[in-house]
């Protein structure tokens, strides 16, 4: 657990930093509230891949039938959260896009990424 704790906060690092550099050199790349989104990533991400991991550990079916629930629950919050982010701030649309899918994509490699190492171990005992 506490190697997952680890990669995920040097990853979120990593996904962070370019934005970071952005919002340094071109803030006109970055949406107003681009952090917010972004903390929203990392908790939502958090939370799929704790559960995921809790699961497996109990039981490997119990993890596919978790993995699948907690990846349909991944996918209607983020859509959720976008919708109400339209609704509610004045934005660009392409730009918003763009920084939307940037940490969606980025979160969701390093889920599958975190997944499938650890399913690698279970499947090595």
């Amino acid at each position: 657990m506490t190697r997952f704790l680890l990669t995920l906060f040097i990853a979120s690092l990593l996904i962070a930093a370019l934005p970071a550099i952005a919002a340094f050199y071109r803030p006109d790349l970055l949406i107003a509230g681009f952090w917010p989104i972004f903390l929203f990533f990392f908790g939502i991400t958090f939370i799929v891949c704790i559960s995921v991991i809790i699961g497996q550990q109990k039981d490997a079916k119990l993890g596919v039938q978790v993995f699948m629930g907690a990846t349909t629950i991944k996918l209607l919050a983020c859509m959720t959260f976008a919708l109400v982010y339209i609704k509610k701030m004045p934005l660009n649309g392409p730009l918003f896009i763009l920084n939307f899918f940037y940490l969606y994509l980025c979160f969701t490699a390093f889920e599958i990424y975190t997944l499938l190492s650890n399913l690698r171990v279970q499947n090595k005992k």
